[in-house]
Order: C-alpha cells, then structure tokens, then sequence
C-alpha cells in the first residue's frame, strides 16, 4: 500500500490550524512538516500541541532524552534529527546525544532515566524492579515517573505519524548510528 500524506500548505486547513501554522512561522520561521500533517484533522494538531506543550515535573534535558531514546528504539529518522537539533538547545553535545540513542549517558541522573525508557518501550511497561529503584534512588519522584511515561507516549504519536506518512524531514537528518 502507498501511503500518501501531502503537508498541507496554510491556505489549505481550517482557521485554528491557520493561525497555529502563523505561530510556528513566527516562532521556527517554518512549519515542521510532521506538525503540518497533523492539521489534516481540524482538532489534531491544537489537541497534539496542548498536549506536547503540558507542564511537567521533567526539565527539558530529560525530556529530550526521553525523546531521543523512543525516537531511536521506533527508528523514527524524522523525530531523531528533530531533537538531535532540539537536544543541543536544551543543552547536549553532539557526543552525548549519540551516547543517548545508544542508551547510555556520562551522567548518571540522564543515564538512570535513559535505562528506564527504554526498559518501558522493550518491556511494554513491565520494568525489573530493579530499574525503578535506581530511579528513584537518582532523586526521581512518582510524579517524574508518570510524566516519563507520558513523555514516551506523546513522542511515539510523532514517531508512529512519521513512519507511516513518511513526510519529508524538514531538519538537518540524522545519521545512522554506528555498531
């Protein structure tokens, strides 16, 4: 089956997805595409967007971990080479953002919760006992728990997007990691 999914242009979705494409042109200077493709529903893109934009108990180098670690594990090459730039903003070397797609990190906190991830995405959420220990023992509360796991699950709605709609990546692209 050809999976054909257009990014759609401003002139072409409603007005809330209108006036949401005019902040992202004056904010990016550009509508990522993967975004675009969500205001083929009328309400997706606001409803992605509150969701993704939600405060959490997690700082935004956690986020971007956590997004690099499911991005990598559903070979997501749109989501990864968004956040290899958005994990340098939020603080990242290169070096350290390649150490997090192959799972690990020189800083135990990042490292702790790198593990977890991706023990929750190999094992669906059932996690040794062991891995939620040594969360909690780097200084991560229930509500960093459940902000992880709601992490996970709003970057797999892009990951699983991409995959299927193979939209354009509108980013510097991510390399292959090397074995």
């Amino acid at each position: 089956m050809t999976k054909t999914f257009n990014i759609p242009k401003k002139e072409e979705v409603g007005p809330v997805n209108q006036a949401i494409f005019e902040v992202f042109e004056e904010t990016l200077g550009f509508v990522p595409n993967l975004h675009a493709v969500l205001a083929h529903s009328e309400n997706g893109l606001f409803r992605f967007l509150t969701y993704q934009n939600s405060e959490t108990s997690l700082n935004g180098m956690e986020r971007e971990a956590i997004n690099l670690v499911v991005s990598q594990f559903n070979d997501s090459i749109y989501c990864l080479s968004s956040h290899m730039v958005l994990g340098k903003i939020k603080g990242f070397t290169e070096e350290e953002i390649v150490d997090i797609r192959k799972g690990r990190s020189g800083d135990i906190k990042i490292n702790t919760l790198v593990e977890l991830t991706i023990e929750i995405l190999k094992n669906k959420g059932n996690v040794h006992e062991s891995k939620t220990k040594a969360f909690f023992k780097q200084g991560y509360t229930k509500e960093n728990l459940i902000d992880l796991m709601l992490q996970i699950s709003e970057k797999v709605v892009l990951n699983y997007l991409h995959n299927f709609t193979k939209v354009a990546v509108d980013y510097p692209l991510a390399l292959t990691l090397e074995e």
